[in-house]
């Protein structure tokens, strides 16, 4: 149900309006002085009859037209009533203070009747403004989040308030809606009043334009055209906001939810085709090492044999990194920790032949031989292998490989150097993320951009950070963090 927001009033222009009101009372007076003369009342009598129609006109009309009442009292009181009759003046001081009395005292009487019904009329269109304003809040929590808010706002403001139009903008959709009819040259008021950033009010059209604010940032404009009292507006666009912020958050939630259901499948497919491609990957090794074993090749049989062990050892490997990424993924990585020695570890690492000594030297500086870390071995070596590979891939030949290792207060740092292709600033922090690689090096470098991801969960299962630093003259450094204390999160 709408309710009205101001008392509707005559058709009749104000000032004939007003003419016809003070004419009435003029009426009524007359009509009072003629039976008060005819039946012969007392000037006391009579000066109470008019004070009252004085008061009655203040009631009905307003405090201007009862200012002429009274006035038009006084002059009767004295012309009919107070000797000499027919005859203005005044015979005695005493009947001039009387008339005087009588006029403040009638003026007084109708300012304050037509205050408190000022009063009331205020109070009357402030509580069907608040029903208006709990009816929006009401139905405004019924919105269909799922849909864009704006023509559901529009739709309601209008419906509730009985306004002509209402346009709003929604900053985050980058669309604006309108409802009713606007004017031409109107159709855009939402729009340039949020890339103006300042509300205005224009009297004289009866529209109100509001910026929405939803915290310290802005979520768009309101536009409304109809006859509303600026505190309504406020409070308007204050709903309005809250409306529009309401289905920002739930748009959010829902596509992290919807990621997050994604990213569960798409560890599960994964899991599910590295376990299945296990299988006859190892079948393959397996026949390919016993057919070197066995011998009897000529030298170009034994050169496809060879490469065919050294593919499926690589693919062997690669199926190891999609299920330890999956099970990181979906958190059922139980960390086996225990106290590795980092110099051991690196050792350990280039032992298993990933870096061509002919290509790439090795330098290692770790500060502390006896230095060690509370970590799970495998997923330690799986991320120092992983740094050592993607150096030797994108170092220049004949340059240095760094491996360094030192310890800080609580946590110890590796790092691995190389110096060839540098990475963008704004790749640094994306190189971590599953499948991307940097659009400059995917075509001339192979590779799958799974390695630095499983990284970073391994690292972050240990509660541990990984990042990057890189320009040309010191060349790209990979590090990661783990505290000296690891703790069991998974």
């Amino acid at each position: 149900m709408a309710y009205p927001v101001a008392l509707k009033s005559s058709r009749l222009p104000q000032g004939l309006r007003t003419m016809a009101q003070c004419l009435t009372a003029s009426a009524v007076l007359a009509l009072l002085t003629y039976l008060g003369f005819v039946l012969k009342i007392n000037l006391l009598t009579v000066s109470f009859l008019y004070l009252l129609i004085v008061v009655a006109v203040a009631s009905r009309f307003g405090f201007w037209q009862a200012s002429f009442a009274s006035m038009q009292a006084v002059l009767l009181l004295d012309y009919y009533f107070e000797p000499p009759l027919f005859s203005l003046e005044v015979a005695s001081s005493g009947i001039f203070v009387a008339l005087v009395t009588f006029e403040v005292t009638a003026l007084a009487i109708s300012r304050l009747h037509a205050r408190e019904i000022r009063v009331t009329r205020e109070a009357v269109i402030h509580r069907a403004g608040m029903e208006q304003l709990y009816e929006l809040s009401r139905s405004s929590l019924l919105l269909d989040l799922r849909q864009p808010p704006g023509p559901q706002l529009g739709t309601l403001i209008k419906r509730i308030f009985d306004v002509d139009a209402v346009a709003l903008f929604d900053m985050s959709l980058g669309r604006q809606d309108r409802i009713g009819n606007w004017d031409a040259g109107e159709e855009d008021l939402a729009r340039e009043c949020f890339l103006r950033d300042q509300s205005q009010d224009d009297a004289s059209t009866q529209i109100w334009q509001r910026i929405l604010r939803a915290g310290p940032g802005l979520v768009g404009a309101l536009v409304v055209r109809g006859k509303l009292d600026a505190l309504v507006v406020d409070a308007l666009a204050s709903l309005a906001a809250i409306a529009i912020d309401r289905h920002q958050w739930f748009d959010k939630e829902e596509r992290a939810e919807t990621a997050k259901k994604s990213e569960q499948l798409r560890a599960t497919v994964m899991d599910a085709l590295a376990h299945e491609f296990k299988t006859p990957l190892t079948a393959v090794q397996t026949a390919s090492s016993g057919l070197l074993e066995l011998g009897g090749l000529t030298e170009t049989q034994r050169n496809l044999v060879t490469l065919i062990d050294g593919e499926a050892v690589r693919l062997n490997g690669l199926c190891t990194r999609l299920l330890k990424t999956a099970k990181l993924d979906t958190k059922q990585t139980d960390l086996e920790t225990t106290n590795v020695n980092v110099l051991d570890l690196v050792s350990e690492v280039l032992a298993s032949h990933l870096v061509e000594p002919e290509r790439n030297s090795i330098q290692i500086a770790v500060e502390d031989p006896s230095l060690t870390v509370r970590a799970d071995h495998g997923l330690l070596a799986m991320i120092l292998t992983q740094y050592i590979d993607n150096a030797r891939k994108y170092s220049t030949a004949g340059t240095p490989i760094a491996i360094a290792a030192r310890a800080s207060r609580s946590e110890v740092i590796i790092s691995v150097q190389n110096f060839g292709s540098t990475i963008r600033i704004e790749d640094r922090e994306r190189i971590f993320e599953r499948f991307y690689r940097s659009p400059e090096l995917k075509d001339s470098i192979p590779g799958t951009g799974i390695g630095l991801s499983v990284v970073r969960k391994a690292a972050e299962a240990h509660h541990g950070h990984v990042w990057v630093i890189s320009d040309e003259k010191e060349g790209t450094t990979f590090f990661f963090s783990l505290p000296m204390e690891a703790r069991r999160t998974l």
